[in-house]
């Protein structure tokens, strides 16, 4: 017996999810081409205009047309996140303490199970931090947002519920395929903690929504309804993107949905998350609709309808190719379009020139078309997924891996 309690634990303690978490330390690297050079330079020049804009009143930066924002806001977190992914490419002692006074902002949403949005707003910013600093009380903060999270899981559909009940979209349990980034703060939680359920609700999460959520062909609806009792799915339907729920294919959805599965394989070595990923990796880059630069319209379905571009659907795609690149067989394939992708977003017809825009970093990205918001503009979330797919390329480039790791003590006291 204490042979197989000895081998429990060595076996507990040899397992990259087990009691570790991945830590990504500043960047150290011999090439930078040019084009990621200036990127950058713009980059730190835009946040470091914005950085004061939020300093003044405490808010933080969504897009043009809305503004700076609440921290309750969904995107509140990006902001601050991009300031963790500029300390770790230039090393410097300013941008961190910046990048910890905007963190601090966020504190109090730690308990805001309003929606599933803790996710996005709480693991961009803490998240980074934390894997940068193995700050404890950052971890404590992680730790608490991801219950709040899970607070929203039910047992009887397998599903974090996304939004509330609508009557007035006849909606009971709706599940949104953003939902799928929300659960690497799951799963980063349970590596600190041990605490198994955080995992199982992700992966729980990860394999219904792989099953009702997605297409033959691979692509995706906005939401997907389900009957909360039971757990059967009850319709397709749509907040973002087209509106013909037969059809829509909204670019963002698909980047979210590529960047879930690929960061699900990272966490979990299963790998029918991997070709899930793959499949649809593949599904965008043979799309007949994907424009020459790469840049997606706001929905793949129908261009006609609108040539709109969304920065922001290529910024997380992008970022999310030059992770599945260092996993798959087709790795050279996916490298090569998400560094064509990256390339476009960083050149002059997509980089903000210093000054201009609002200070965001990104132009031409867009909200939700058909309900004429965030048009044609700024948005923190592209800007994030820019900054940390040029860190990602980085890497690649330079043989390095994305998420070296690094042991922390299990002295949790939570």
């Amino acid at each position: 017996m204490k042979k197989i309690i000895l081998l429990l634990i060595l076996i507990l303690l040899c397992h990259p999810a087990g009691i570790q978490a991945q830590s990504v330390h500043p960047l150290q690297v011999k090439e930078i081409p040019a084009w990621v050079a200036n990127a950058f330079t713009v980059a730190q020049k835009q946040s470091e205009a914005m950085y004061k804009e939020v300093m003044k009143d405490n808010l933080l930066p969504r897009s043009i047309q809305r503004g700076m924002v609440p921290q309750t806001d969904w995107t509140a977190g990006f902001f601050p996140g991009t300031l963790w992914y500029l300390y770790t490419y230039n090393h410097k002692e300013v941008w961190k303490k910046r990048a910890q006074a905007a963190t601090a902002l966020m504190e109090g949403e730690q308990n805001n199970a309003f929606d599933h949005d803790i996710g996005f707003k709480m693991y961009s910013c803490y998240g980074n931090g934390y894997l940068l600093t193995g700050d404890k009380a950052y971890r404590h903060i992680l730790f608490r947002s991801a219950k709040t999270l899970a607070s929203r899981y039910s047992y009887k559909t397998g599903l974090i519920m996304s939004w509330e009940p609508d009557e007035s979209r006849d909606w009971l349990f709706p599940v949104i395929i953003d939902n799928m980034i929300n659960l690497e703060l799951l799963m980063e939680a349970y590596k600190m903690s041990g605490d198994t359920t955080l995992r199982h609700i992700a992966i729980s999460h990860a394999d219904k929504t792989m099953k009702y959520h997605y297409r033959k062909d691979m692509s995706c609806p906005h939401v997907v309804d389900y009957e909360p009792e039971t757990g059967a799915m009850r319709k397709y339907d749509w907040n973002n993107g087209s509106d013909d729920t037969t059809r829509s294919t909204w670019s963002r959805g698909q980047s979210w949905g590529l960047y879930g599965y690929t960061m699900m394989y990272r966490e979990t070595g299963n790998k029918k998350y991997l070709r899930h990923a793959e499949q649809i990796a593949d599904f965008l880059l043979s799309h007949p609709n994907m424009p020459e630069d790469m840049i997606p319209y706001w929905d793949y379905s129908d261009p006609k309808r609108s040539t709109m571009r969304d920065a922001s659907a290529a910024a997380i795609m992008a970022s999310a190719l030059m992770e599945l690149s260092t996993y798959s067989v087709q790795g050279k394939a996916y490298f090569a379009a998400g560094e064509k992708q990256l390339k476009s977003l960083a050149s002059p017809t997509y980089l903000a020139k210093p000054g201009t825009h609002k200070n965001f970093i990104l132009m031409h990205a867009t909200g939700n078309f058909l309900r004429n918001s965030e048009l044609d503009g700024g948005l923190s979330y592209a800007d994030y997924y820019f900054m940390e797919g040029m860190l990602r390329y980085l890497r690649v480039l330079n043989g390095q891996d994305l998420y070296p790791y690094r042991s922390f003590h299990k002295d949790m006291g939570f």
